[in-house]
C-alpha cells in the first residue's frame, strides 16, 4: 500500500487522452492505481504497426507488475525496473502472434513509457522515449525527465548547441527516439529522483503537449486553473496550436493531509 507521505500531504490525480486534429485513431494510454502510488502514462509508436495495442498493454504491464511486487521487500526503483521490463517482453511477445490491422501478421510494434512512484515523500520516474515527467513547484515548471530522441542524442554528445539548433535542418527527424518499449529483448529506462510536499505538483504527458506547449507555459496553467481543468485545458492549448498527435496528461497534486 502506498504510505500516506509521512501524513504530510495526500496525492490527487486527474487524467486526459484526446485523439488530437489529425490522426484517425489514438494510440497514447494512461493508467494508475492510487493505492500503490504507481502513474503511467505510454505513447504507440505511430510509425510501427498497432501503436495503440503496444501502449495499452504496456500500462497494463507495468501496473500488473508493480502491484505483483507491492508485498516483496524490493525498493520502489527496482519494483518500476522489473515493470518495465516486463512491459518490454510483453510488448514483443504480443506482436509476434498479433495480426496488424490489414495485415495477417504483425510487423512489430512499440511504445514510450513513462512510470511514477510516490514513496512517502519521494517521487521516482522511470522514463524510456521521449513522453516527459515535469515537477511543478513554487510557480516554476521543470523536466525530470530526459528525452530518449535522436535530437536529444545530437546535443547530449555536442554535434548540436541551443544555438545551431535553431538553424539546423532537422525535417522529420523531431519525432525519431532512440529508445522504446517493444522494439529489443532489453530496454534501458532511465531512473529519477525527487521530493514531494504540499504544493507540489508533477505533470506526465506525451509529446503531442510539449510540442507545443512549454514548461513556463505549463506552471502558469496550473496557477490558473483548479486542478480538475488543468488537463483539459493544456489538451485545448495543444489543438489550437495544430493538435497534429494524440494528447494525453496525467496530474498528481500533492494536496495536504
Amino acid at each position: 500500500m502506498i504510505e500516506p507521505s509521512s501524513h504530510l500531504f495526500r496525492v490527487a490525480v486527474w487524467a486526459s487522452s484526446d485523439i488530437g486534429c489529425v490522426r484517425e485513431n489514438n494510440e497514447d494510454a494512461f493508467g494508475f492505481d492510487e493505492s500503490l502510488g504507481i502513474f503511467v502514462v505510454c505513447d504507440g509508436m505511430g510509425g510501427l504497426d498497432s501503436g495503440e495495442v503496444a501502449s495499452s498493454r504496456a500500462v497494463a504491464a507495468i501496473l500488473s507488475s508493480f502491484r505483483s511486487t507491492a508485498q516483496t521487500e524490493a525498493t520502489v526503483g527496482s519494483r518500476l525496473l522489473v515493470a518495465i521490463d516486463a512491459a518490454n517482453r510483453d510488448v514483443i511477445d504480443a506482436a509476434q502472434i498479433l495480426p496488424v490491422k490489414g495485415m495477417g501478421t504483425s510487423g512489430g510494434m512499440g511504445t514510450t513509457a513513462v512510470a511514477a512512484a510516490v514513496d512517502g515523500k519521494r517521487l521516482l520516474i522511470a522514463n524510456v522515449g521521449d513522453s516527459r515527467a515535469y515537477l511543478i513547484d513554487n510557480g516554476q515548471c521543470r523536466q525530470i525527465t530526459i528525452d530518449h530522441s535522436y535530437i536529444n542524442e545530437l546535443i547530449r554528445k555536442g554535434t548540436l548547441t541551443a544555438e545551431t539548433l535553431q538553424s539546423a535542418d532537422l525535417e522529420g527527424m523531431q519525432s525519431i527516439i532512440t529508445r522504446a518499449i517493444g522494439i529489443t529483448s532489453e530496454v534501458e529506462p532511465d531512473i529519477f529522483t525527487d521530493d514531494l510536499h504540499p504544493g507540489a505538483a508533477v505533470l506526465v504527458t506525451t509529446d503531442g503537449l510539449t510540442r507545443y506547449v512549454e514548461a513556463p507555459e505549463i506552471a502558469a496553467v496550473l496557477a490558473a486553473f483548479e486542478p480538475s481543468l488543468v488537463c483539459a485545458r493544456l489538451i485545448q492549448l495543444a489543438k489550437e496550436r495544430g493538435g497534429h498527435d494524440n494528447i494525453t496528461c496525467l496530474l498528481l497534486v500533492c494536496l495536504p493531509a
